[in-house]
C-alpha cells in the first residue's frame, strides 16, 4: 500500500501553485533573479521518515530561517543569561529590518529581526574565538541541525555584501549601545554568510523535526542542542518568528515558525513534526505567498495549531486490581498513556481515593509510553510514601519508561517486567 501523505502533500501543492501574487524579494540582485515557479513542500517526523513533493532538492539560501538555530548554538554555547543580557524575547511589532532597539537596555527586542540576529551571531562559540572559528562552529551547527554539511553561496554573499547598508547601521547602532563589543562589519560579514548557507525544503523540514525532537536529530540520534534551548527557541519563534504579522501567524496557523526572504519556510511543532516549504514569492511582510496558504491548509486540515490539543484522558488510571491473598496479596495500579502534571494529579488522587489496605502496591506502566519529568517525580514521591507508610512496593516498567528510579529518602521500589513477575516475587 502507497502512503497518501505524499498524494496530499501534491493535492495541497497543486492547490496553491496558481497563486502568482508577490514577488522574489528584490533588494537582493541575486534573490531577485530567483525562479518565482519553484514550488516545494516537505513533512520530516520526528522518527525521521520525510515526506516530500515538488522541488524540494532545489538549493537555495536559507536567509533568516538560520536565526531560530543560531539563536539555538548561542544559548547552548553561552547560557541563557549572557544571551538575554544581549537580546531580548519580546515582539517587535515591526518589520525584519527596522533599526530599533529596547528603550532604556539598547537591546534588540528579539533574535528573529535583523538586530537581534546580528546580536546572536556574535554570541555563538565563546568570547574568545575569533570571527572565521566562530562561523565554523555557526555553518557546522547548522550542518548538525540539517544532518549533512553545509555550504555558503559566495555568489548570494557577495550580492548581499554589496546591499548590506541598513545591516551595517543596524551593527553600528549596536556596537554605540556596547550589544556589540568588536568591529561591527565583522560581524555583519559573518552574519551575511551565515543567511547564505545553501539549503533544500528536505534539509530545512529535517532541521524543524530536529527542534520538534527536543533537539534530539531524528535520523542521526545526536543531540544537536539541549531540550530547555529547544523550549526557548520554540517559543520565540511562536511570538516573533512571523515579523509583524506573528499576531495573525500565531491565531490562524499556530504552528511556532520562521520564514526567509529567498522563500523559505519553517514550522515545528513540538513531539510531532517538522515542516519546510519553498516558493520565492513574498507578500508585503516578507513571508512566501504560497508558502503561508500551504501552512494555513495543513494547520486546518491536520488540527496543527499548537493550541488544539486533545484533552488529556481522564482515565490515566485505566483499572485496579486485587492479587493474591493474606500476606501474599498485592493491589495492582493500572496506568496509561501519556503522564504529564494533570495526568500525576489525576493517578495522585486516586491513591489517595484507594488508599491502599494490601501489603504489596504495583504501579503498572506497561500502557504508559511517555511520562515527563514533573510526573516522574510525582510519581516517584507516591513511591517513597506509599514506602513510608509500610507498603512494599513495585514498578511494572518493561519499556523502562522511569529509568534508574530513585524515591529518594526512605523510599524503595522493585522494578519487574510483567505484573506476573509482580505476583511471584517475594520481597526481602
Amino acid at each position: 500500500m502507497r502512503s497518501p501523505i505524499p498524494d496530499y502533500l501534491a493535492e495541497v501543492r497543486g492547490a496553491v501553485e496558481p497563486d502568482r501574487s508577490g514577488a522574489p524579494a528584490d533588494y537582493i540582485p541575486e534573490l531577485a533573479a530567483a525562479d518565482p515557479e519553484r514550488l516545494g513542500v516537505a513533512f520530516a517526523m520526528v522518527d525521521g521518515e520525510v515526506y516530500a513533493s515538488g522541488d524540494v532538492d532545489q538549493a537555495f539560501t536559507i536567509q533568516s530561517i538560520s536565526k531560530p538555530f543560531v539563536y539555538a548554538l548561542a544559548l547552548a554555547d553561552r547560557g541563557f543569561g549572557t544571551v538575554l543580557d544581549k537580546v531580548g524575547v519580546e515582539p517587535s511589532g515591526e518589520a525584519f529590518n527596522e533599526i530599533s532597539l529596547e528603550p532604556g537596555t539598547g537591546r534588540p527586542f528579539n533574535p528573529m529581526i535583523n538586530a537581534g540576529a546580528i546580536a546572536t551571531h556574535s554570541l555563538v562559540g565563546t568570547g574568545q574565538m575569533g570571527a572565521d572559528v566562530r562561523l565554523r562552529r555557526v555553518i557546522d551547527g547548522l550542518s548538525a541541525f540539517a544532518g549533512r554539511g553545509l555550504e555558503t553561496d559566495e555568489s548570494v554573499f557577495a550580492s548581499e555584501m554589496a546591499h548590506a547598508h541598513r545591516n551595517f547601521a543596524i551593527a553600528h547602532m549596536l556596537r554605540t549601545h556596547g550589544i556589540l563589543t568588536e568591529d561591527p562589519a565583522t560581524v555583519v560579514e559573518g552574519y551575511i554568510r551565515q543567511c547564505a548557507v545553501l539549503v533544500t525544503v528536505r534539509d530545512l523540514a529535517v532541521m524543524a523535526a530536529t527542534l520538534a525532537n527536543n533537539g534530539v536529530h531524528p535520523v542521526s540520534g545526536q543531540r544537536v542542542v539541549p531540550g530547555p534551548v529547544v523550549r526557548q527557541v520554540l517559543s520565540v519563534m511562536s511570538t516573533c518568528g512571523m515579523y509583524d504579522a506573528a499576531g495573525d501567524w500565531a491565531t490562524q496557523v499556530g504552528i511556532p515558525a520562521k520564514s526567509g526572504v529567498a522563500g523559505g519556510l519553517i514550522g515545528s511543532l513540538p513531539g510531532q513534526i517538522g515542516i519546510a516549504t519553498f516558493s520565492p514569492r513574498l507578500d508585503s511582510h516578507g513571508n512566501s505567498v504560497r508558502g503561508v496558504s500551504l501552512f494555513e491548509r495543513f494547520s486546518s486540515d491536520m488540527g496543527l495549531h499548537l493550541m488544539e490539543v486533545p484533552a488529556p484522558a481522564r482515565a490515566v488510571v485505566r483499572g485496579t486490581r486485587v492479587v493474591g491473598t493474606g500476606a501474599a496479596a498485592g493491589r495492582v495500579v493500572e496506568l496509561q498513556g501519556a503522564i504529564r502534571f494533570t495526568g500525576a494529579e489525576r493517578f495522585v488522587r486516586e491513591i489517595v481515593s484507594i488508599a491502599p489496605s494490601e501489603p504489596r502496591v504495583a504501579l503498572d506502566l506497561t500502557h504508559v509510553h511517555s511520562i515527563d519529568d514533573v510526573a516522574r517525580r510525582m510519581l516517584l514521591e507516591v513511591v517513597r510514601r506509599l514506602t513510608l507508610d509500610g507498603r512494599e512496593v513495585y514498578l511494572v516498567d518493561p519499556e523502562t519508561v522511569v529509568p534508574d528510579p530513585d524515591p529518594g529518602d526512605g523510599g524503595r521500589v522493585a522494578v519487574v517486567r510483567t505484573v506476573e513477575e509482580f505476583v511471584h516475587h517475594r520481597g526481602g
